[in-house]
């Protein structure tokens, strides 16, 4: 088995250093029969763009050596272009000026890489005339990492954001400017601002982020995770003690379910190198980058957290990120903390069902949610969520409301919000969706919605909370006979009412009543 390339972004890099690559050249060459010449592609952090513009900086480079065993090898009449790569990552740019000090840098490393000397002064007349310049020798390829980089670095400095958005419009403006000299360029980035916001001077972009075509450019597909790392999954067997198809699923819920068009889905590669590395399920991609910004942006913005994972929205919604306007859900998918699971077509409208990827994403960022509303940090709020599921799992219901109690406990007083029982049925909904067992929150029946279903062996609890007595909720549970649907043979059905203390600003007490298996409804 080759060895894995984590941490390493530059193709030559893998090719000559004998590391495992899963080729993606296909894509590329799609993009060429396609007949376009300016392309645009926004994924997530850490999805493997940098790696993609480095493989196609060594293709239009007419390095046909390092593609030996590749699928593009002898597809193409392979010839060598002029590469300017613009790279981002690393740099300076917290200011207006640095920006310009920056682009300038780059622009010259380029032009001293091809022995080029450049006249001009501004970095917008230096990049025209360094296409200029190199479209002597043969049409320029361009390609530009991480493009918005300058601007989403600097989300909550809005001054500065701006600033460094108004000097990129004018900086790719120029591209098109040259286009007579221009034989390919390509931009990634995380987000896919607004033609009008960065690409005005730039409005002859093809867009492939949501295409079918070029769904599974980046990522690795079912196909490819069996192809590729089939003998590491082979090699689990033995340490997990589970059968090569149950090893498949665990992997799956965990790092699988990225989808831009609702047919096409993906496993991020970052998680699946760092799980084959590792040799144990872990939250690889999130605990690279913590969303602060986003779940400050949720608080402000008064979205329902229980409704994230559950957003129905058209396509405006990929097009609205903006400085000027900012939108939780558009920042959420461009991020990767929401994906597309569904498209509906009516027509000549679509509805797009956006949900969280994988069991990673989900877990991890609720329980920053939860970690941010409770006031705790995440890894105390750990080690709670373990002695809740323990708990559970022994069914110590007492264990686990205490447990559920010294977490309320430590929430300071002035965090409380005015609508308490809706700041303490959230914190109860974080809590019992990242539990990670069998447990459903917010469960939708057609007489009501169930706070919580747990099941445990031949138990299952419905819980109610509510504020006040814990004898309404249980009342509340037997009228709407929420039970209903959960009596089984063999199944014992446990009602929990669960009172929230106003005063005490916390749980009060909780009262149990015993259906037995395939009893007579209350």
């Amino acid at each position: 088995m080759k060895k894995l390339p984590i941490g390493i972004q530059t193709f030559c890099d893998i090719v000559e250093g004998d590391y495992l690559y899963v080729d993606k050249t296909r894509f590329i060459y799609d993009l060429f029969a396609d007949g376009g010449k300016y392309y645009f592609l926004s994924r997530p952090r850490r999805f493997g763009k940098s790696l993609l513009i480095s493989t196609m900086k060594e293709l239009f480079s007419g390095r046909r050596e390092l593609f030996e065993g590749l699928w593009i090898y002898d597809k193409i009449d392979w010839q060598e272009y002029p590469v300017i790569h613009i790279d981002f990552l690393g740099l300076t740019y917290e200011s207006g000026a640095a920006l310009i000090d920056t682009l300038n840098y780059l622009l010259d490393e380029n032009a001293r890489f091809f022995d080029i000397h450049l006249k001009e002064k501004t970095y917008d007349k230096k990049f025209k005339e360094l296409i200029e310049k190199l479209s002597k020798r043969n049409r320029v390829v361009i390609l530009v990492d991480e493009y918005d980089k300058p601007i989403i670095d600097f989300v909550e400095d809005r001054e500065t954001a701006v600033e460094n958005r108004d000097i990129l419009r004018n900086f790719y403006g120029t591209i098109k400017s040259s286009d007579r000299f221009i034989k390919f360029a390509f931009m990634t980035g995380v987000s896919k601002f607004s033609k009008v916001s960065v690409f005005s001077g730039l409005n002859n972009l093809r867009d492939i982020t949501l295409s079918e075509q070029f769904a599974a450019m980046l990522g690795y597909t079912e196909e490819e995770l069996l192809r590729y790392f089939g003998p590491r999954v082979e090699a689990l067997e033995t340490k997990f003690k589970k059968e090569k198809a149950r090893i498949l699923g665990d992997i799956k819920r965990w790092y699988n379910g990225y989808s831009w068009d609702g047919v096409n889905f993906v496993y991020n590669p970052l998680s699946i190198l760092n799980f084959f590395q590792e040799g144990r399920f872990s939250n690889y991609w999130f605990s690279t980058g913590t969303p602060h910004f986003l779940i400050k942006l949720i608080k402000s913005g008064g979205v329902d957290i229980k409704t994230i994972g559950s957003w129905e929205v058209d396509e405006y919604v990929f097009d609205s990120y903006d400085i000027d306007r900012l939108d939780a859900a558009s920042l959420l998918f461009q991020t990767g903390y929401i994906t597309i699971k569904r498209i509906k077509t009516l027509g000549d409208n679509r509805k797009y069902y956006l949900s969280y990827p994988n069991r990673e994403v989900k877990d991890a960022f609720l329980k920053y949610l939860l970690a941010d509303v409770a006031a705790t940090s995440p890894g105390l709020l750990g080690s709670k969520i373990f002695d809740l599921v323990e708990h559970l799992l022994a069914q110590r219901l007492d264990g686990f409301f205490e447990t559920l109690k010294s977490l309320f406990a430590g929430i300071p007083y002035n965090i409380f919000l005015p609508d308490m029982e809706s700041y303490y049925h959230t914190v109860v909904f974080l809590v019992l969706t990242i539990l990670g067992i069998n447990v459903k929150a917010e469960v939708q029946t057609n007489t009501g919605r169930i706070d919580a279903v747990i099941e445990i062996k031949d138990t299952i609890y419905v819980m109610e909370f509510k504020m006040g007595s814990e004898t309404e909720a249980l009342a509340q549970i037997k009228s709407k006979e929420y039970y209903q649907k959960y009596i089984a043979p063999g199944k014992e059905v446990v009602l929990v009412g669960v009172g929230f203390d106003g005063e005490k600003r916390n749980i009060g007490n909780y009262i149990l009543e015993s259906i037995p298996g395939g009893g007579e409804s209350l």
